[in-house]
């Protein structure tokens, strides 16, 4: 008897629909699986043979054969031991097929039959719930997932036996609740806060306009100045995402297997040791996994330490930080992911750190310097719109009492900035300035008179390039936003430029 099962697949974040078709057969013992199948996929026929068994049910000794419908796309994961399993008990007539026949099942199985969670569900529902199904059956940990999208009805199953008396009718399974993006949005927490920064002004003006629009920002300084704590409190004052951006940030991080509570509601901020390599801050290895690159989508990638990571890790930023996405090439395919992510870093300006201070003496060599420096390449340094010396903190500024503004009056200013990006760019699928296009940028970037002499001041005396020209103007509309004001001044051009030199105190010593 043929059983056919609806269940999901998964390339890279997007889901496509499977049909597991069993069936069994007189004849000799035996048990294959075809459809492109990898190796936990083939693995599955001992945890389906040993969790029918050990849930009380019969296992058929006959010839069995499993299709994996469509056959000429790769099957990943161990996904579909629930729906092999109850295939073959369709087809030996233990469960009625009219009790499943709309339904989609996905989920892995232990040897006693329990249902376990599984990486990339998110993108699997939505991608089945665009094309009309309904009716779920999942394990017990993706349930979160599943609770974030209208219009399904999800039962979440302990075990295989559950399963089988639940279509039975002699078990009542409870549908997972529906959660609210909005009760989980005010549920959100946030790590330090920038009251907690003593001085350091330039460096918070920096932080602030960067989270408006979305800009990339390099802090450069000696040791303890307080460049890591700036960037470890840039969470803080980051605007609320969208539903639309949760949900994308959630399918990656489903995908990737590093989803906690269903649904991300605070900007991802990911910070990778400097001894990543190119495939784990890119993407890749043997299944194409997102990278750093994608797991910072929407929120922040912070380099602490940039210098030390690996030169051909850091060149692979390059293509990402200019086009929101990234393409993994291997030799089975290619997989693309998306990663609008903003980058943060930070640096010593010479080995010992003390290159350009004013109140100790740098040990390095000129060569040891130039050798240090030379690590983050011109390109790479181009991209990245605000350039933020960090000077130590005196003794004053420390030890004071003076109440400094706390990330709660920031993230305040910044959300308001960000509601006028999202009114300017209604419809054109982008969300803040730093994703702006050249035809955007000439659009929503006009500049007077007075701004243009001190642009083509500095692109003259800096050594601009086009891309360097371009970014400036798109610090000065987040300026401007911050402010409030709708055309672009003077002085918002003279404050974004004052921002993109610092690259020529330390590489052109």
């Amino acid at each position: 008897m043929l059983a056919k099962i609806r269940s999901l697949g998964l390339v890279g974040i997007e889901g496509f629909s499977v049909t597991v078709e069993c069936d069994v057969a007189p004849g000799l013992p035996s048990f294959e699986i075809v459809g492109l199948p990898d190796t936990a996929v083939k693995e599955s026929k001992e945890r389906v043979r040993s969790a029918i068994k050990n849930s009380g049910m019969e296992f058929p000794m006959g010839r069995i054969t499993v299709n994996l419908a469509p056959a000429d796309i790769k099957k990943e994961g161990p996904l579909y031991d629930l729906p092999i399993a109850l295939g073959l008990l369709i087809a030996t007539g233990q469960v009625r097929q009219s009790r499943i026949e709309n339904a989609v099942c996905l989920g892995e199985l232990s040897l006693s039959g329990e249902i376990r969670p599984l990486r990339g569900v998110t993108p699997m529902l939505i991608a089945a719930r665009r094309q009309g199904s309904a009716l779920f059956f999942l394990p017990p940990g993706n349930a979160a997932e599943a609770g974030f999208i209208d219009g399904i009805t999800v039962y979440t199953p302990r075990t295989l036996q559950e399963l089988i008396r639940f279509l039975r009718g002699a078990l009542l399974l409870e549908e997972i609740p529906h959660r609210s993006w909005s009760d989980v949005r005010a549920q959100t927490s946030y790590g330090t806060d920038f009251s907690l920064i003593k001085g350091q002004s330039t460096a918070k003006l920096a932080a602030e306009i960067a989270a408006a629009g979305g800009h990339n920002l390099i802090l450069i300084g000696p040791p303890g100045s307080g460049k890591t704590m700036i960037a470890r409190a840039i969470p803080s004052i980051l605007p609320e995402m969208t539903f639309e951006e949760a949900l994308e940030s959630t399918k990656i991080h489903s995908v990737s297997g590093t989803l906690e509570n269903g649904l991300l509601s605070v900007r991802p901020f990911r910070s990778p040791h400097h001894t990543a390599s190119v495939a784990a801050l890119a993407g890749g290895g043997s299944t194409s996994r997102p990278g750093e690159v994608s797991l910072a989508h929407n929120g922040v990638l912070f380099l602490d330490e940039l210098p030390e990571y690996n030169r051909n890790a850091l060149e692979a930023l390059r293509q990402p930080l200019e086009d929101g996405r990234i393409t993994v090439s291997r030799v089975f395919g290619s997989m693309s992911y998306p990663a609008s992510f903003m980058l943060v870093a930070s640096m010593n300006p010479c080995p010992c750190g003390h290159y350009g201070s004013r109140t100790h003496r740098c040990t390095c060599t000129p060569t040891a310097i130039q050798k240090y420096l030379s690590r983050i390449s011109g390109p790479l340094l181009d991209r990245i719109d605000l350039q933020v010396e960090v000077d130590p903190v005196s003794y004053e500024e420390i030890s004071g009492d003076a109440a400094a503004e706390s990330s709660a009056e920031i993230r305040a200013r910044v959300q308001k900035a960000r509601e006028r990006q999202l009114a300017r760019f209604s419809g054109t699928g982008i969300h803040c300035n730093a994703q702006m296009n050249a035809e955007q940028i000439k659009r929503f970037c006009a500049v007077d008179k007075a701004s243009q002499v001190l642009l083509e001041n500095a692109f003259q005396r800096l050594n601009m390039s086009a891309r360097g020209y371009n970014r400036i103007l798109k610090v000065a509309r987040t300026i401007a936003d911050l402010k409030g004001c709708d055309a672009i001044s003077a002085q918002h051009i003279a404050l974004a430029i004052s921002f993109r030199s610092l690259d020529r105190k330390y590489w052109e010593h």
